[in-house]
């Protein structure tokens, strides 16, 4: 288990917390997202659910590939540099906040617009702790890989 992540609640549970508040919220509440057309809003939150499970799919596999655990408390044994990692040190955490993006496009609901900028103040907070452990453990390699790709987009 990594020392660095202890008392870090793992990425998947944050979203499904925050999943959960904002449709409760929309279900008790709904306000909803200003534009009243249904097509802007599959438009919209359709193509981000496909980008957001191609780059988990992508992710996975690679990370599988390269033999380097997908579990967030376990240690890293590689850095991967190809497919989503080319444009993003974080495509999981990318991906459930594009995945969270699209689904509130089409719930139709504003009350995921808070959460989803408090979740990715959390994954930023996340990423950069896995930051400082991977520099520890690849040095100058991963420093390079960050040097060249960055945290988000």
């Amino acid at each position: 288990m990594r020392t660095d992540m202890k008392g870090t609640f793992p990425p998947p549970l944050i979203f499904a917390a925050f999943l959960m508040s904002g449709l409760a919220l929309h279900w008790i509440l709904p306000v909803n997202i200003p534009t009243g057309y249904l097509w802007i809003r599959l438009a919209i939150g359709g193509p981000l659910l496909l980008i957001s499970g191609t780059i988990a799919i992508q992710t996975f596999r690679l990370m599988r590939k390269k033999d380097t655990p997908i579990d967030f408390n376990k240690p890293a044994t590689a850095i991967v540099t190809r497919g989503p990692f080319r444009f993003t040190r974080n495509p999981l955490y990318l991906s459930l906040l594009m995945l969270y993006a699209g689904i509130a496009f089409l719930v139709n609901s504003l009350w995921f617009l808070p959460f989803l900028m408090v979740m990715l103040a959390l994954f930023n907070a996340i990423a950069k702790r896995e930051e400082e452990y991977l520099e520890e453990t690849f040095r100058e390699d991963y420093i390079a890989y960050k040097n060249r790709v960055r945290r988000w987009l």
